[in-house]
């Protein structure tokens, strides 16, 4: 064998070696890039799964709002038809949330005490009979989550103390206010309420609320106190809960 036949054996098998190495280094990409387009069309898969539930979600949302504001502004109409003779007598109103406010002080509780005076416990004899033959109605009963008596205060208090023993004191004094409010108008002596307290005992809660939501004097940042010192009564309905729950899934 000539010198010049072995030299070219040498380049023509170090060709060949570095062919095969082309190759597999080729085959490594092209593997690499089908299982980056199969990872781009699993991502998009997943993607669009999301994209639809996200859909579906926003469409039960829409459907469950449209419900709510329908619900609302029906109950909302409701509760003027029956209480709007009363409201100026009772000093109450009746807000767009359809929350019933009690505003005057000087007719719910003494200051500082947590006892219902009279004229209050007159007022909700009248006024939570017919308030519960509403909301316990056919057309409301099994759209209502919760009734919320809340009870609120002034951040003030009679004596000079720390403004941490005010907080708590006034904390106490809410909850105990809304407690008995509570217990007196679930005792009330009427065939209403007595027919529904098994569903009252379901939805009826207190709560104090301290002075964690203050009113204010006409576009100023000063308490109103009088204001601040007040009872509500609340209506949460199921549509809510149904919302916050999608919104908590998604």
């Amino acid at each position: 064998m000539k010198a010049s036949d072995s030299e070219w054996m040498s380049i023509s098998d170090m060709m060949s070696g570095l062919m095969m190495i082309f190759m597999f280094i080729a085959i490594s990409f092209m593997i690499q890039v089908q299982n980056d387009k199969d990872k781009v069309e699993e991502s998009n898969k997943k993607l669009k799964v999301l994209m639809q539930e996200a859909e579906k979600a926003k469409k039960r949302i829409k459907n469950i709002a449209i419900t709510y504001n329908k619900d609302k502004t029906e109950l909302n109409e409701d509760l003027h038809q029956e209480f709007s003779k009363n409201l100026n007598k009772w000093e109450a109103e009746i807000t767009q949330d359809n929350i019933i406010v009690f505003h005057s002080p000087t007719v719910l509780f003494d200051n500082g005490e947590a006892l219902l005076k009279k004229d209050f416990q007159a007022i909700l004899d009248d006024f939570f009979p017919r308030y519960i033959k509403i909301l316990a109605s056919d057309k409301y009963q099994n759209e209502i989550d919760e009734i919320r008596i809340e009870g609120h205060t002034s951040n003030s208090w009679s004596q000079k103390i720390s403004s941490d023993d005010i907080y708590l004191n006034n904390m106490t004094l809410s909850q105990s206010r809304a407690n008995n409010v509570l217990s007196y108008c679930y005792t009330i002596d009427n065939i209403t309420i007595n027919q529904n307290k098994k569903w009252l005992e379901k939805h009826f809660r207190a709560n104090g609320m301290a002075f964690s939501k203050l009113k204010f004097m006409n576009d100023t940042n000063t308490p109103d106190d009088n204001k601040s010192r007040r009872v509500e009564f609340k209506v949460q309905m199921k549509t809510e809960e149904k919302i916050y729950k999608i919104l908590e899934a998604s």
